[in-house]
């Protein structure tokens, strides 16, 4: 059941209103909320490691916070790797917001999750009739960024056509619309990230050299979750408290369990361990997420 927790005395009122069978688990669910309240205060009172909006102290990420700093607030385009689950969204996130473009748009483009033919279309936009189904002009993510941030997540599944025009707008700033006979030049920053291994795929002949360069003129390598389990710790209370926030299932959690999180190697990042404590929140009986509210593979891996 929901409780209308933005006035507790309101949901403490409901609870006499309930018929007994209910009120127990309604009690729960106060317990929980209230739990995780004084879980946000104690953040916020020994407010976690966190820089560019990012959750880290381990070396591993204050090397990454290091050279955000570093190009923060210069153009040149960034390609981010990592493994998938890493957070390599936040990176162009913090690049945005905490630098000059920041009154501007940020557009991200996942280019895996696009059809092949409709990619040109989207970044560069198209003119009435160039195409079925082009009823009228659109302008592309290209357009929508001008002056802002185009993130183009999943660069490494692009097909070798577009790479060639891709290469043509980082190197001239132009943009040509599919069906149109002029260009027109925009001013973005270009952050591309991939979990491939780029380099490999140029050496296969499936991504363009020419375009590797001009996207690594700076990379930064995000690294996994495994990599800094330190963070596990920082980023269970910060993902609970934000769980809360947002209207999803919430909990606190024990020493137990936490101990088992911060074992475990998590192979999906810091997507899967979002994802296990949503779903063992849920399964939090009394408002405390114990090791048997954990999946079966994190319990097991333990």
């Amino acid at each position: 059941m929901s409780v209308p927790f933005d006035d507790l005395q309101v949901a403490l009122d409901r609870l006499d209103r309930l018929p007994k069978q209910e009120r127990a688990a309604a009690v729960q669910v106060i317990h929980g909320w209230l739990a995780t309240q004084v879980e946000a205060e104690a953040i916020a009172e020994d407010e976690l490691p966190s820089e560019f909006g990012m959750i880290g102290a381990t070396p591993a990420m204050k090397q990454v916070f290091q050279l955000l700093g570093r190009i923060m607030r210069t153009d040149i385009p960034v390609l981010v790797l990592g493994e998938s689950g890493t957070g390599k969204e936040l990176i162009a996130s913090a690049l945005h917001e905490y630098g000059p473009r920041r009154r501007k748009s940020l557009v991200a483009v996942n280019c895996a999750a696009i059809p092949a033919n409709l990619l040109e279309s989207e970044i560069f936009g198209h003119v009435k009739g160039s195409f079925t189904g082009a009823h009228k002009d659109r302008k592309g993510f290209a357009d929508a960024a001008d002056g802002g941030t185009l993130f183009l997540d999943e660069i490494g599944e692009i097909e070798f056509d577009l790479q060639a025009k891709l290469l043509r707008f980082l190197q001239d700033g132009e943009i040509r619309p599919v069906g149109a006979n002029t260009t027109h030049k925009v001013d973005v920053r270009i952050v591309a990230a991939t979990n491939r291994n780029l380099l490999e795929r140029v050496q296969q002949g499936q991504f363009r050299e020419d375009l590797y360069y001009r996207l690594a003129v700076m990379t930064l390598e995000l690294p996994a979750l495994r990599e800094r389990s330190d963070d596990v710790r920082h980023l269970v209370r910060f993902m609970l408290v934000r769980q809360g926030e947002d209207g999803m299932p919430t909990a606190t959690i024990s020493d137990e369990a936490m101990e088992v999180l911060c074992a475990y190697a998590w192979p999906g990042n810091i997507r899967q361990l979002q994802n296990e404590l949503v779903r063992a929140a849920t399964f939090a009986s009394d408002g405390v997420i114990q090791v048997d509210d954990l999946s079966d593979d994190v319990r097991g891996a333990s």
